[in-house]
């Protein structure tokens, strides 16, 4: 089980999980330690050339405790980010403030859109 006491929290998003018909997931909602990619809505562009980041959801209750697990997480909700590579920090402190929009990645597909709503220890 991972220990979420001692991740950081770089940024937080509010998500959303987009519908089957809207291009989204075919299985549904992931289950809390999904790891999907990040892609700025400005980098989207309509070629096979995304610019995609490992930077990872951790997702959040209705309290802001991770989510417990056992079930698929909400459609909807917070998500904490995790940047996994720190050498990528210093591009994404130029690139993240409160509204910046993204999406969760899976390969080529968008799978949520998301909205940063809050930015914790990536100014760290």
């Amino acid at each position: 089980m991972m220990n979420f006491e001692t991740i950081r929290n770089d940024f937080e998003v509010k998500y959303r999980f987009l519908t089957f018909e809207e291009g989204g997931r075919k299985t549904g909602p992931p289950y809390q330690g999904y790891r999907c990619d990040w892609l700025y809505k400005d980098d989207l562009v309509e070629s096979s050339a995304l610019r995609e980041y490992m930077i990872w959801p951790i997702f959040m209750d209705e309290k802001g405790n991770p989510w417990a697990g056992g079930s698929p997480v909400p459609n909807e909700g917070i998500a904490q980010m995790v940047i996994v590579s720190d050498e990528w920090r210093s591009i994404h402190r130029r690139r993240i403030d409160l509204g910046t929009e993204g999406y969760f990645m899976e390969g080529p597909r968008r799978v949520a859109e998301a909205s940063v709503n809050r930015v914790v220890d990536l100014l760290n």
